[in-house]
């Protein structure tokens, strides 16, 4: 090869340096995460997605080497904070909590013949964090030891038995209508403004039932001042052992309040590669099983594509309960 003369080889050294220049920015570009990420909590503070993100966020921010701040936008069931997901550029900087308004709300939408405000396939799955089994417990006055005598009791007299939940279309309402149509009775619905009054409402006696958390309940369990019939999941809570589970009771019902961490659909695969390896070690992370173990809930991870099968089983049940529920004005 002929060499090349001085001004030719400085021209060549300048293009070669032009081109490594030119190729710094773009490599900047491509490393994710470099700047701050932010996980939207689309409920208020101290609720079970901001108990959830609160933690997850620190141990993240140690794993990526940089800040994760947690966002509460609530209003609107759970409508605004997930529109500000939709609508933030979808490069893996902002993050969801999905509860389960997530999946009912849009169905909820479709229900009254109104355009859903958001839908899950704008979102793509990183990871469940957790699935907490709900406990039924009823008022310790009422006359019910078992699943059983409920039942009977409820086919007995149909729709005078009541039962109190978060709200209209909420996680704690949807349980309830499961189970009743899985038992083939028909229960009243007394729906109050968030669990804490629900509890309340069942512990003075005002209503009979309510399917919840057992963290709210365990110490009413345990004091007799509330009488366990069952959980939701598939196998007995450590905390309530003594109580069966549904199934075990004669229902085919299996129900969890599920905690999910989802991202903007068009997300670039390279950032949710390593946003779903992130979350992965933070959710076995000690401390953070520590802070959910003082919430009473148990880590229940599983990956994007296992996550996304229970979307697909989510829905199909909430579909099926709406039908039974019908439109409440």
């Amino acid at each position: 090869m002929k060499a090349c003369g001085p001004r030719q080889c400085a021209a060549l050294a300048l293009a070669c340096g032009a081109v490594l220049l030119a190729a710094i920015p773009a490599a900047a570009q491509d490393a994710f995460p470099s700047r701050p990420l932010q996980i939207v909590v689309a409920q208020a503070p101290r609720g079970a997605a901001d108990l959830h993100a609160r933690p997850l966020a620190k141990v993240m921010e140690r794993i990526l080497g940089q800040p994760v701040v947690v966002v509460n936008k609530p209003g609107a069931g759970n409508v605004i904070g997930t529109q500000f997901v939709v609508n933030s550029r979808a490069d893996g900087y902002t993050l969801l909590v999905a509860m389960p308004g997530f999946f009912i709300n849009p169905q909820v939408d479709i229900l009254f013949d109104r355009p859903p405000k958001f839908k899950p396939e704008q979102f793509t799955p990183i990871a469940r964090l957790s699935a907490e089994p709900l406990v039924l417990v009823v008022h310790p006055a009422r006359p019910w030891k078992t699943v059983a005598e409920l039942v009977a009791d409820a086919k007995r007299r149909p729709g005078e038995i009541t039962y109190a939940s978060s709200g209209v279309y909420t996680g704690l309402h949807f349980p309830t209508e499961i189970f009743a149509q899985a038992a083939g009775i028909t229960l009243r619905h007394v729906p109050y403004n968030g669990a804490g009054p629900a509890v309340i409402a069942l512990l003075g006696g005002h209503v009979d039932a309510l399917f919840t958390g057992v963290g709210p309940v365990l110490a009413h369990i345990k004091s007799g001042g509330l009488r366990a019939l069952a959980t939701s999941g598939d196998k007995r809570l450590a905390a309530v052992p003594e109580v069966p589970t549904l199934k075990q009771a004669g229902l085919n019902v299996e129900y969890y309040l599920q905690v999910g961490m989802v991202a903007h659909k068009d997300t670039p695969a390279p950032a949710l590669k390593v946003l779903r390896e992130a979350v992965k070690l933070a959710v076995r992370d000690p401390e953070f099983e520590a802070a959910m173990a003082l919430l009473g809930t148990t880590v229940s991870y599983l990956d994007a594509d296992e996550y996304r099968d229970f979307w697909v089983k989510d829905s199909r049940s909430i579909a099926e309960t709406l039908q039974r529920i019908g439109k409440i004005e």
